[in-house]
């Protein structure tokens, strides 16, 4: 039987941005084109967004005085109450994300054919491995003379996108070009260009409209034989037979002198020529790449017929496994490589375009966490630590919403960043995000799972938590007509209420984000505060089971449902906190099931479907789970990239359902808590018939290798540390006592 291609191909160039193959190390990205005639390589960094704001503008609003009489009025029955609460500003975005500028190899054209041919010349198959990361084009008859070859990495290792290209041909042009598309027209650039012993420095230097900020990008070209000249943008390089391009781009404020970046190059390019210096970038690179990609593996034991196709042939044939199998290596890789310096953005590390969907940055209120979900399970802690990143930088910025806000203690994120603000200050009438309080609660959740799987407590997020619990204990002060407390204001992002407005009280996620919040900062108190903690949220009203059957959205009277939303926040008690089970709280359950079932597309975005899935799978219903992905599978959703799209036919590139998919398959295989495990809880009908997922991490600390057939399944355990745990698997439900360092094997039915 073959295995699963780790990695995907195409038989010509991309010609859009969004078709490019990606390579990233969390800090550095790279599109790549794998155009033999025009090799362009579109160069990322986290760092790079746009400053536009004034002084003040992105400070949280002053309102904590006049929270107050909001709470009375909300209390009290005027639901629109909420709409004025504001400091009148406009809708402010955050700093857009932008990408740099593109590295450019091309054949220099004779002086009868145009300068800048068109882009996708045909004659050229290009490929991306995820388990090195290495993206190579290589010229096929017709392309250019020779046997041409361009490969590119960016290393986890060095922090430096690395571009080799062999047999550039007779005669080619080395570039950087910041012309690309939505590019301000206020942006300048200056270029510099420095050579000496066959070694080529060259320099980007852009400034922002209207700024004293800019970033450079400094190129080193190492050159193994020929002859170098110069040109008006870059060089021109005859009869090389091998070329190294090293690139890094810096964002800073004021001048920047970039020949220490210079310097710095030549160190890690080292001594003798251009493939040494690749050969020991590579080797150095996918020591720590390989072993991260490679500790979990998806086989659906697809067809190798179709293993073999390219993945755009692959996305036309949405129903076979084979697709699932090459998107979920692909999910794996690229939300490897965008995780380092932060976590993936919208677009993950990687945009072709100054006018990036919303900016650009991290949504709180669903998408970062949809994109970082496999972070525990399928063992990617780089993801974690990326995301533990974010925060670090931003948790006295969290505090200061607290205050400014709500005039409490402690710690409330935003909902939308750009990696460098953590204010809450985009909000407007209809999407009141500075009144949303869950934020924290659901960011620092994957850190807690993570300390649950590694079995430890790690004495930074214990803080974190015990700041939040804070926040709590000061801003559950008010009480609704049942005698529970009052979360007011409250906000379901980013629905409204039937009868209300987008302002209100006790929304569903607000209470079982408190309720969690002040439960897991109990279990880390001590013992006086504990006691105290778990009281206010014994407080807390129940939820609310509305006339339809459904887990009401909002757990306040008056306040009804409005079903056809993109975001599916009040399960949040489902997914991801494991509040409500079938197995624990049945009726809940069904409750919660039943709000699924009436639950809308709205606009058929990826990360509302997935959502769905994920939220199906915990409550072991199959055939939504099913249902979710085949939206996602047949909805033309994915570049030939196999980065994703957030709407349909391919609109607005976006990295939700890239990043998530391969949560959704590993829920609907194996779940576990830090008491119980799960195991085929549900399997998509006719998309994971057989297969075998491999390396996944417990939340018991333990990692599984789970194997399945019609009416069977295999599951060897490895547990790291002792364990007494709920076995539920098909056909059984038992304890499991596990023993550190000794192999347990389960067989079913």
């Amino acid at each position: 039987m073959t295995e699963p291609v780790h990695g995907t191909w195409e038989p010509a160039p991309a010609i859009r941005w969004e078709d490019a193959f990606l390579a990233g190390n969390g800090r550095h990205g790279a599109m790549v084109y794998g155009d033999p005639r025009d090799d362009r390589v579109i160069v990322t960094h986290h760092t790079l967004v746009r400053p536009h704001h004034r002084p003040g503008d992105t400070d949280p609003p002053r309102l904590a005085d006049r929270l107050r009489a909001l709470q009375d009025a909300l209390l009290a029955g005027d639901l629109t109450a909420a709409e004025t609460f504001t400091d009148g500003r406009p809708l402010r975005w955050i700093q857009p994300f932008h990408p740099g500028f593109q590295t450019r190899v091309r054949a220099d054209a004779p002086a009868e054919a145009p300068a800048d041919g068109p882009a996708g010349t045909p004659g050229a198959r290009r490929e991306v491995d995820f388990t090195t990361g290495v993206v190579t084009a290589t010229a096929t008859a017709g392309a250019t003379p020779g046997d041409r070859t361009s490969r590119v990495f960016v290393s986890r290792a060095d922090d430096v996108l690395v571009q080799y290209v062999t047999e550039p041909g007779p005669r080619v042009r080395v570039e950087l070009d910041h012309r690309l598309d939505g590019a301000p027209p206020g942006l300048t650039a200056a270029h510099g260009i420095a050579t000496a012993h066959g070694e080529t420095v060259l320099t980007l230097a852009a400034r922002y409209p209207d700024s004293p900020l800019g970033y450079t990008g400094v190129t080193l070209v190492v050159a193994d034989t020929g002859r170098t000249t110069l040109t008006d943008r870059g060089i021109r390089v005859e009869g090389a037979r091998r070329l190294l391009l090293l690139t890094r781009v810096r964002r800073h404020d004021g001048p920047y002198d970039p020949a220490e970046e210079a310097a710095a190059l030549r160190a890690v390019a080292g001594e003798g020529g251009p493939a040494a210096a690749y050969t020991r970038l590579l080797e150095r690179h996918t020591g720590l790449h390989r072993a991260a990609y490679r500790r979990v593996a998806l086989d659906l034991a697809a067809d190798p017929a179709e293993r073999a196709l390219p993945g755009s042939a692959l996305l036309a044939r949405p129903a076979g496994p084979a697709l699932l199998e090459r998107l979920f290596a692909a999910g794996r890789y690229h939300l490897l490589s965008s995780s380092g310096l932060l976590p993936p953005r919208l677009c993950g590390l990687w945009t072709g375009d100054w006018d990036t969907a919303w900016a650009g940055g991290f949504t709180t209120d669903a998408n970062l966490a949809l994109q970082t979900a496999s972070a525990v399970a399928a063992d990617l802690p780089e993801v974690t630590e990326a995301h533990r990143a974010l925060i670090r930088g931003q948790f006295a910025d969290w505090r200061d919403n607290a205050r400014a806000v709500f005039g409490t203690r402690g710690i409330v994120a935003p909902a939308h960043t750009d990696g460098e603000s953590g204010h809450a200050y985009h909000f407007d009438r209809e999407y009141p995000l500075h009144l949303w309080t869950a934020a924290a609660d659901w960011l620092l959740l994957p850190l807690l799972e993570a300390d649950e799987a590694a079995g430890r407590r790690d004495p930074w997020l214990t803080g974190l938590l015990l700041e939040l619990a804070r926040f709590y204990e000061d801003f559950l002060t008010r009480t609704g007509p049942d005698g529970h407390l009052a979360v007011v204001p409250s906000y379901s992002p980013e629905n409204r209420p039937d009868g209300g407005s987008w302002g209100a009280v006790n929304a569903t996620m607000d209470l079982a984000a408190a309720r969690h919040a002040l439960t897991a900062a109990a279990g880390r108190a001590a013992a006086p505060r504990a006691a105290r903690l778990r009281a206010l949220a014994d407080r807390l009203p129940p939820y609310r089971v509305n006339a339809d059957g459904a887990l009401a959205e909002w757990a306040w009277p008056g306040l009804g449902d409005r079903y056809d939303h993109r975001h599916l926040s009040h399960l949040y008690p489902v997914w991801p906190l494991d509040a409500i089970t079938p197995y624990d709280t049945p009726g809940l359950a069904r409750a919660a099931a039943r709000a699924l079932e009436l639950r809308g597309s709205e606009n058929d975005s990826a990360h509302g479907h997935l959502h769905q899935g994920l939220i199906a799978a915990r409550l072991g219903d199959a055939d939504r789970t099913g249902d979710a992905l085949r939206r996602v599978l047949g909805g033309d959703y994915f570049h030939a990239s196999l980065m994703s799209a957030h709407y349909p036919k391919r609109d607005v590139y976006n990295a939700d359902a890239a990043h998530a998919l391969p949560a959704l398959l590993v829920e609907a295989l194996v779940r576990s808590t830090p008491d119980r495990l799960v195991l085929l809880p549900a399997p998509p009908p006719g998309l994971c018939a057989r297969g075998r997922l491999t390396g996944v991490r417990t939340r018991f600390g333990a990692r599984i290798d789970l194997a399945w057939a019609p009416g069977e399944y295999t599951c060897v355990l490895r547990p790291d540390r002792d364990a007494a745990v709920e076995l539920r698997a098909p056909g059984q439900t038992r304890r499991l006592t596990l023993r550190a360092g000794r192999e347990h094997l389960l067989a079913g039915p």
